[in-house]
């Protein structure tokens, strides 16, 4: 993809400080999951360094197929915020990874104590969400479209 998903610097900076006041420092191996699909999505994380793999299990693939490669202050997980708190996609280190890890009750309580947090938090997960659709959609095309179909 040429574009790139907002990082948490693009929250602005007053919330930015709100958030990373509940943060807690956490460290993962290499093949260390973070977490897997269908699974109570109850945290999430801000990558300080390494690199995290996206993955999703698809039909008849033994390993999950990697959808994108997070690294350096991009958010890990979304499913923290929308019932019902499960995740979508796994996650993966690839190399030793540091992160900021948020507990989600403690943030969505947040956000409904605080709807200025709230609207900005939501509003920046929002275009990542969006763009992870899009990524997940090329990704999954690449894997499954007929070479030379055309299709986009």
């Amino acid at each position: 993809m040429s574009t790139t998903a907002p990082r948490i610097n693009a929250l602005p900076a007053p919330h930015r400080e709100r958030l990373m006041s509940l943060a807690t420092d956490v460290s993962f191996q290499p093949g260390e999951r973070l977490f897997d699909e269908r699974r109570p999505a109850d945290r999430f994380w801000v990558v300080r360094t390494g690199a995290v793999n996206l993955d999703a299990r698809l039909p008849g693939s033994l390993r999950p197929a990697v959808i994108e490669m997070l690294g350096h202050g991009e958010l890990v997980g979304l499913s923290w915020l929308f019932p019902p708190y499960e995740w979508e996609l796994g996650a993966e280190a690839m190399s030793l990874v540091r992160a900021y890890e948020f507990d989600a009750a403690s943030v969505r309580a947040l956000c409904a104590a605080e709807p200025a947090f709230g609207l900005a938090l939501t509003l920046w997960v929002g275009q990542i969400l969006a763009h992870r659709l899009q990524s997940t959609r090329v990704r999954l095309l690449d894997l499954y479209a007929p070479h030379g179909s055309g299709v986009l």
